[in-house]
C-alpha cells in the first residue's frame, strides 16, 4: 500500500509544479497536464472506492473502538473528492486558453489537494494500515488489488507498474515483480519500461529524470 500511496504523493506535487511551469497561452501543453490530471483522477478514485467497497467491509467487523479510524478515512475520500471536483473545474478553464491568471489559480487548488491528499495517506497509513495487518487475510488483501488492477485500462497496465516502481527501493522492486505474473514482468522488461520513459518524458518535460 506504501507504493501505491507513494505514486499519488509524487503525482499531485509534480502537477502543481509542472502547471506552474506553463507559459501563458501554451493550450497544448496545457491540454497535456489536464489529461494526466484526469487519468490521476481515474487511479485515485478507484483506489479510494476499492478502499470504501472491499477493504472496509471486510476490516470494520473484526474491530471496535479503532472503528474511528476506518470511519474517519471513509470521510476523508468524500472531503478529498470536494478539492477533486473544484481543481476540475479550474483545470477546465485553464486549459482553454492557459491564462496566466488560471494558472496560477489552479496551481494553488493542486497545491491544496496535495496537502490534504498527503495528511490522509499519511493518517492512513500510521492508524489504518497496522489494523489491516492484524485482521484481514492474505487472499483478502489479493482481492483489494485485483479490484484495483481491473479498474486500471489494459494500455495503462505498464504505465501503472512504472509508477509503483518509480520510487521503490531496489528489494521492494524485486519482490514486486516477483509477484508479477512471468508474461507480465517479461512485458515490462521488453515494452513497459521504454513506455514508462516516454510518458514521463511528455509529461514531466525537463523535469523528467529518465
Amino acid at each position: 500500500m506504501a507504493m501505491i500511496h507513494q505514486v499519488f504523493r509524487r503525482e499531485s506535487r509534480l502537477l502543481a509544479e509542472l502547471v506552474q511551469d506553463v507559459q501563458p497561452a501554451d493550450t497544448a501543453r496545457a491540454r497535456i497536464l489536464a489529461e494526466h490530471w484526469r487519468l490521476y483522477t481515474i487511479g485515485l478514485h478507484a483506489h479510494h472506492t476499492g478502499e470504501d467497497e472491499v477493504l472496509w467491509p471486510v476490516l470494520l467487523p473484526h474491530l471496535d473502538l479503532d472503528a474511528e479510524h476506518v470511519l474517519a478515512m471513509e470521510a476523508q475520500h468524500h472531503e478529498l473528492s470536494e478539492g477533486i471536483s473544484e481543481v476540475r473545474v479550474l483545470m477546465d478553464r485553464w486549459q482553454a486558453r492557459a491564462l496566466a491568471e488560471d494558472r496560477d489559480e489552479l496551481v494553488e487548488a493542486l497545491h491544496r489537494h496535495h496537502r490534504q491528499l498527503s495528511a490522509h495517506l499519511d493518517a492512513e497509513e500510521r492508524e489504518v494500515m497496522p489494523l489491516v495487518a492484524l485482521h484481514v487475510t492474505e487472499e483478502q488483501w489479493r482481492a483489494v488489488g485485483e479490484r484495483g488492477l481491473a479498474e486500471t485500462p489494459r494500455n495503462r497496465l505498464m504505465i501503472a507498474l512504472g509508477a509503483i516502481l518509480e520510487d521503490s527501493s531496489p528489494e521492494e522492486r524485486l519482490e514486486f515483480l516477483t509477484r508479477l505474473p512471468v508474461p507480465a514482468r517479461v512485458l515490462w522488461k521488453l515494452l513497459g519500461q521504454r513506455q514508462y520513459r516516454r510518458d514521463t518524458r511528455r509529461i514531466r518535460g525537463r523535469r523528467a529524470t529518465a
